[in-house]
């Protein structure tokens, strides 16, 4: 026979049916007074309906907490029966209940809905032991014990709580009066209401008390080993600290906690170096000791993160097919054979290499293009990426003067980062993409630094392959990039870094080789760019020759674009407007388009007179036509420069004037004349001028003024001049030729030991330009100066067979257009705007 049976508790009896309030995140427990907010409408109009006097209703737990309208089956089945003793209205429409609870309830079946649910009920009284045991004496002083040492440990908890527990000795009511104030969830409440058996039910919660007994104790004893070491400053640590050993202590891990989780996972993964391992694990084991409200907590998770997410493995280059990549490279860009033939050949090394299995890795080579704007430097970088199918990065030095940009700052300055080949490393995602450095030559150094100096690392095949960021501060493999710089000029780059780099010049484009490239490549661009179709609008031969001509004067082809877009534009305005234009866009759209001609041939017109002669000049824009002119005035026989010329082109007049006195009889110049002063001015006074190879045209200017005998006006002439009469050779031909044939000059005096340089001019204009090679200034003087029975302006007959100077003979063949009064009619750049030339 059983000693438990089952016995009510409260003496009140239990009606058929009652209204039932649902609760949210609440349990009522038997016994228990406890105070609820009622402000949904259904439950309000409940509470309006009730009786006055003793007001009973059922309580019961909703299923989801979240749920605003509920249905019987809603609700937790077992429940409470409460009496409400206090019921007071707020201002903002809620209700504050105060309620007793009677007994413990089942609630059988719905009895309506509206307007409020109401359930037939039945008692559903615990299992109480009838007879007192020393088992049940034990338990219940057991569960006193737990609750009153919970009570002096817990802060939320009124010391009150642990005598009025003592005071009960019934195991129900104090089951349900710990359960009322110990840390339960909603659940844990309701599935200790539901439980039948009192014993169950009070060594059920010794379970729970323990284990908050045990959380306690384990935070009281961090707080006396933090207090020890902890000031006021450091309160905010240790309530951190406690939280952390907290939840170590219950196994659960906070946001800080899970990301350095998933922060150690991604490291794992990242397959990093030795040193960079070993790194990235001491800075995780600083990140785990420090809170994470600390300023270095932030600089060392930004430190690892860019650590983990650099490609230290990630390669994208794969296999190599060479006739495929001379492909891509011609159809990208038109002309520029020496570069496309380097790459070819080491792309070539490189599928012979890996086709007989070769270990050793070969070096990537590092080019430096160099050459005037508009050459398609840059956009060749791009190409040759697409060509050897790797990521394409760049970085852009011009005006850099802090040598950090390259190598990084230190971690111990606020707002550090990596230099600007780690970011764009990791922005390309790959460890070998094509690396493009552009303006290279427009470097600056200031008190910060010099920034060559970082570059000498970066592009030198040897260090390279452990390049160190400040900010990284491990080594890095940039051995697999291949660096590309791009350049104007030469003269600017520091020796040293000169010496790290394959140079490969990109001369300017003759006429015949822009109109090719408008054609291939600027007309579809632009076409695509302004909405039109190709059959739309096409640019003739001669219309875009003529825009060449007469409205452009440069080595590239970037204002050619821009002017090609403008008849683009004038197009698509008409055709906006409903006009009905023709397919062809002729010399006539041109002109109306782009109004009047801006540029004008005057060599001839300039050089009507003794005392003026035509130079050929390098600037970092291509190669240009100079005019030196020289005048006799009376004096002290003195020389008088200006033009704002540099030292060494001052040092060339003053040669040029002493090679002519010691020749004066030879050259049939009357020694009275030097008693005159001679003034020597090169036009565009307000750019700097500098460079030995304007030697010889200060001399012939010289001997032109001396003698009175007008240089020719078809010649242009460059090289570098000695006092004994000789002609030195000088840098940059290709483009001064390409400058005179752009200002319409056909023939070209220059020294013989540049013959070899020839080779580097297209062939088409070689064929329109006669070149005179000579060897000494006399040479230069019989082909320069116009003869004394001849008038200046019909010296065009372009003979050079009294001089006997080695020449390259390729008369003009062109018919009218090459004509003196058609080169009349062709541009030629404005002396106002010629540049600083330097570079021989």
């Amino acid at each position: 026979m059983s000693d438990e049976a089952p016995v009510d508790t409260d003496d009140a009896a239990v009606p058929e049916k009652l209204p039932v309030l649902p609760l949210k995140s609440t349990v009522v427990f038997p016994r228990i007074f406890i105070p609820l907010s009622v402000g949904r409408r259904r439950s309000l109009k409940l509470l309006e309906d009730l009786p006055p006097g003793d007001r009973y209703i059922a309580v019961a737990a909703q299923l989801d907490e979240t749920a605003e309208e509920v249905a019987f089956d809603d609700l937790h089945h077992i429940g409470a029966m409460v009496r409400v003793q206090h019921m007071l209205k707020l201002p903002d429409g809620t209700v504050q209940l105060a309620v007793l609870g009677v007994r413990r309830i089942k609630l059988s079946s719905a009895v309506s809905d509206e307007p409020y649910l109401t359930a037939n009920i039945e008692a559903h009284p615990e299992v109480v032991d009838q007879q007192p045991s020393i088992e049940r004496e034990a338990l219940v002083r057991r569960a006193i014990s737990s609750f009153q040492q919970l009570v002096a440990l817990a802060p939320q908890l009124p010391a009150e709580l642990a005598s009025a527990a003592g005071a009960i000795d019934e195991p129900v009511h104090l089951a349900y009066y710990i359960a009322n104030h110990i840390r339960l969830t909603t659940d844990e409440r309701q599935h200790l209401l539901e439980m039948d058996s009192p014993r169950e039910k009070l060594e059920k919660l010794l379970g729970h008390m323990a284990h908050e007994l045990e959380v306690l104790e384990l935070g009281r004893k961090i707080q006396s080993q933090a207090e020890e070491s902890m000031g006021k400053a450091q309160r905010e640590y240790f309530l951190r600290e406690q939280l952390k050993a907290i939840q170590r202590e219950l196994g659960e891990l906070d946001g800080d906690q899970a990301e350095l989780s998933e922060l150690r996972e991604r490291i794992t993964k990242a397959g990093l170096p030795p040193e960079a391992q070993r790194e990235a694990d001491r800075e995780i084991s600083r990140l785990e000791r420090i809170p994470s409200a600390s300023p270095e907590s932030s600089v060392i998770r930004t430190y690892l993160d860019l650590m983990v997410s650099l490609p230290w493995n990630t390669s994208t280059g794969g296999e190599v097919d060479v006739a495929k990549a001379r492909a891509i490279l011609d159809d990208d860009h038109y002309d520029l054979d020496k570069v496309k033939q380097r790459i070819v050949e080491h792309l070539a090394v490189r599928q012979l290499r890996q086709d007989r299995g070769a270990t050793e890795r070969g070096r990537e080579p590092i080019l430096c293009f160099v050459g005037p704007p508009g050459v398609g430097k840059t956009s060749l970088g791009h190409s040759i990426a697409r060509a050897m199918g790797r990521k394409f990065a760049r970085a852009s030095l011009g005006g850099v003067h802090d040598e950090a940009e390259i190598r990084g700052h230190r971690r111990t300055y606020i707002g550090a980062m990596p230099g600007r080949i780690i970011q764009a490393i990791r922005r390309a995602e790959s460890n070998d993409p094509v690396f493009m450095l552009d303006e290279v030559d427009k470097i600056g150094a200031d008190w910060r630094g010099d920034p060559s100096s970082a570059l000498l690392e970066v592009l030198d095949p040897e260090q390279n392959k452990d390049f160190r960021d400040n900010y990284l501060d491990v080594p890095f493999d940039l051995s697999k990039v291949m660096f590309i710089t791009t350049a104007n000029t030469l003269d600017t780059i520091p020796p040293a870094l000169r010496d790290r780099m394959e140079v490969l010049n990109l001369s300017g484009y003759t006429e015949v080789e822009k109109v090719h490239i408008a054609r291939r490549f600027l007309i579809p661009k632009q076409l695509a760019a302004h909405g039109l179709r190709p059959d739309e609008v096409t640019m003739a031969d001669d219309a875009i020759r003529l825009i060449v001509r007469e409205y452009t004067r440069e080595a590239g082809v970037r204002n050619l674009e821009r002017e090609i877009a403008s008849v683009m534009r004038r197009a698509v305005a008409d055709i906006a407007v409903g006009k009905k234009i023709r397919k062809a866009v002729d010399v006539r759209r041109v002109r109306a388009a782009l109004g009047k001609r801006r540029h004008f041939d005057d060599v001839a017109e300039r050089i009507d007179r003794p005392g003026v002669a035509t130079g050929l000049v390098w600037t970092p824009t291509g190669g240009e036509i100079i005019f030196v002119e020289a005048a006799l005035t009376p004096g002290r026989g003195e020389l008088k420069l200006t033009g704002q010329l540099g030292d060494v082109m001052k040092e060339s007049a003053a040669a040029a004037l002493s090679y002519l006195k010691s020749h004066a009889r030879d050259l049939g110049i009357e020694l009275s004349q030097f008693k005159n002063d001679i003034h020597v001015h090169v036009p565009a006074g307000a750019q700097p001028k500098e460079g030995p190879s304007a030697g010889l045209t200060v001399l012939t200017a010289m001997a032109s003024i001396l003698t009175g005998r007008p240089a020719r006006d078809d010649i242009a002439m460059t090289g570098e001049i000695t006092l004994r009469g000789r002609v030195l050779p000088i840098g940059g031909v290709k483009e001064k030729v390409l400058g005179a044939h752009r200002a319409g000059i056909r023939r070209v005096i220059l020294p013989k030991r540049n013959e070899a340089d020839l080779d580097d001019i297209p062939p088409d204009l070689r064929r329109q330009i006669e070149f005179v090679m000579v060897e000494s200034i006399d040479e230069v003087l019989k082909q320069a100066l116009s003869r004394d029975d001849v008038p200046a302006k019909a010296s065009t007959n372009g003979t050079n067979g009294e001089s006997g100077a080695a020449s390259v003979p390729q008369p003009v063949a062109e018919p009218a257009p090459g004509s003196l009064r058609a080169r009349r009619a062709r541009s030629s750049r404005p002396a106002a705007r010629v540049r600083p030339f330097r570079g021989d």
